[in-house]
């Protein structure tokens, strides 16, 4: 990694973090960056009391306004996962306790950015979420994982083998991000400072060209 590198904390639930990536990738190939994606899980998998008191049909309604708007202005395509990667119990609206899909996600991300594969991974693979299509049959995922440059069967053997360590990696990220000032996703930190938000993106991109980032050659 080089001077100008920035820590990722990101989910594969949050849409705004979808368009994060969605944004950065292009950037860091125009400008002389890097980024390191920290996967962390999400507010309603990590906390799932918190996220009980917090939640609020109009933070939902609006978000459900927010996201596609966000996403026709950069011109990104979004629909709604299917599956949510966070099981919902649909007569509470609540997490369900079993959770077939974010865990799998969220050890092979952490897995994919151990292998400085992590920022295409994540990027392909929300591309793939976001899209609406049913990410979780046939091959859409493994799919997405070459197009990242990776082998999905090899990522799979590499976080079974060893899935403690993975979550360990996860817990440990959500530590910093919170070390760093932050609780959400995407938050961006660089020399200690946190960006928090998709829309914080050129604030950090004005930090690090004052602080000398160069465009690539």
């Amino acid at each position: 990694m080089g001077q100008f590198t920035i820590d990722l904390y990101w989910s594969f639930r949050s849409p705004y973090s979808y368009l994060a990536v969605k944004q950065l990738a292009p950037l860091r190939r125009r400008w002389d960056f890097d980024i390191l994606p920290r996967i962390v899980l999400p507010i309603a998998v990590r906390d799932p009391d918190l996220y009980a008191k917090n939640i609020n049909p109009v933070w939902m309604a609006y978000t459900l306004t927010d996201v596609p708007r966000l996403a026709e202005m950069l011109g990104l395509p979004m629909a709604m996962p299917d599956p949510d990667p966070v099981a919902i119990d649909p007569a509470t609206a609540q997490p369900m306790a079993d959770q077939p899909h974010i865990h799998r996600l969220s050890r092979l991300g952490a897995a994919a950015a151990e292998m400085g594969r992590g920022l295409s991974f994540i990027d392909e693979v929300s591309s793939l979420i976001w899209s609406g299509q049913p990410w979780t049959q046939d091959d859409a995922l493994a799919d997405a994982a070459a197009r990242a440059g990776l082998d999905l069967e090899e990522l799979e053997k590499r976080v079974t083998a060893h899935p403690d360590r993975f979550d360990i990696l996860i817990s440990d990220n959500q530590k910093a991000l919170d070390a760093a000032g932050h609780w959400g996703v995407p938050t961006m930190v660089y020399d200690g400072e946190p960006f928090f938000g998709q829309d914080r993106i050129p604030v950090l991109m004005w930090r690090l060209r004052q602080k000398g980032m160069k465009e690539r050659e």
